[in-house]
């Protein structure tokens, strides 16, 4: 039995899929082969030998020692999509926040409690709220993938224009987006075309701090933002300073942090973008899934730090090896085996950045020393048999 450890709750229709012939699964686990984790920070958590595999039941992973654990060969696995219509759906919510100071109306219409004629002292006091229409306005959305490119099509739909701009936009996220999206070659373009712009990318060195004083400077007068991503691709500070001079109309954001709440013209929603019983349940499911068949078989899919490699089971055993991406590897491994006696049936090798996987099917025993002689290697991190 494989011991599972779950670090947050996990909704069951996702643990269900893990064969209870197969695992235990549990939040009082020890020496896990496999975690599951929504928030929970992992960074000061010791990760023992047997951990193979980390799966997070959401997209982003700033919550997981990424480094640690490819050279450690842990797979860290994520669940790109599973919740993307739920943050679609905030998403145009929060496209009607920034055009009407709706959450400001319903505060006041509250405080209206006990008074005397509330009808008449709304019509009195309504116009303080009035606000602009989005039908006929741009969008601009910076990532183009699983949630953007909803948000694209939604906002079609709903009347607007759309410009994008994605660098990596794959080609099924581009064969899924309405051909009357207009994808243009840089952020500057959409700074400068949109009256509203939604960010979807991942926290990056490329990409924090994003939009900052000097990005501001490209964009249209009374611009409104929305960031249902990450906290710091936003300068707080500029942001703020944007807000007084009117150079922003508004700041949506789904991470209120210490320096957005409570200021005026930005309206913090505290991080609702999956938190509906839907995303919870896909990104649970996904989740189990990847895990169930990595740890199983050993392919992979959705993984942050190795690549896609997934083959059929075809022969007695299967040698997993996660290693450096660097030059005679494959043939160091393979060279290996071949002296070992096995016979090598099937085989994939594929890389992402630093870090490769090979698996290779193989017919005869696998001795002892076959493994030794892969995992003494500097550059192999994790031999892993299946069989």
């Amino acid at each position: 039995m494989k011991n599972i450890l779950c670090l947050n709750k996990i909704a069951s229709v996702g643990t269900d899929k893990l064969d209870k012939n197969e695992y235990n699964v549990g939040t009082e686990m020890s020496a896990p082969v496999g975690i599951m984790v929504r928030s929970a920070s992992m960074h000061d958590m010791e990760l023992g030998e047997e951990l193979l595999a980390i799966s997070r039941a959401g997209a982003g992973v700033n919550n997981i020692p990424i480094d640690r654990c490819s050279s450690s060969g842990i797979v860290v696995f994520n669940t790109p999509g599973a919740n993307a219509n739920g943050v679609k759906e905030l998403a145009i919510c929060a496209l009607l926040l920034a055009s009407r100071d709706i959450s400001g109306g319903i505060s006041w219409a509250s405080s209206l409690a006990g008074t005397d004629d509330v009808a008449k002292a709304v019509e009195a006091g309504k116009s303080k709220f009035a606000g602009v229409e989005i039908k006929g306005k741009t969008l601009g959305v910076i990532g183009l993938g699983a949630i953007g490119g909803l948000i694209a099509n939604a906002a079609i739909e709903l009347g607007m224009d759309v410009v994008g701009y994605d660098p990596f936009l794959s080609v099924e996220a581009a064969w899924n987006m309405d051909r009357r999206v207009k994808k243009v070659s840089s952020f500057e373009q959409v700074f400068s075309d949109a009256d509203y712009i939604t960010l979807h990318v991942p926290s990056t060195p490329d990409t924090k701090g994003m939009i900052n004083k000097n990005s501001m400077e490209n964009m249209k007068n009374g611009v409104r933002i929305i960031n249902l991503a990450r906290a710091d691709l936003v300068n707080a500070s500029d942001i703020k300073e944007a807000l007084s001079s009117g150079k922003v109309s508004k700041y949506v954001t789904d991470f209120p942090t210490e320096e957005t709440v409570g200021v005026p013209g930005i309206i913090t929603i505290p991080h609702l973008g999956a938190s509906t019983e839907e995303s919870e349940d896909n990104c649970a499911v996904m989740a189990a899934c990847q895990l169930d068949e990595y740890l199983r078989w050993g392919n992979i899919k959705n993984s942050v730090n190795f690549p896609t490699a997934s083959m059929p089971f075809t022969a007695h055993s299967r040698i997993c090896v996660l290693h450096a991406n660097k030059p005679a590897m494959i043939s160091r491994i393979t060279s290996a085996v071949s002296h070992s006696g096995a016979n090598i049936e099937n085989m994939i090798n594929a890389s992402k950045g630093d870090n490769a996987y090979t698996m290779i099917d193989v017919t005869g025993d696998i001795c002892a020393e076959l493994v030794h002689t892969l995992a003494e290697h500097g550059d192999i991190y994790r031999v892993r048999i299946i069989d």
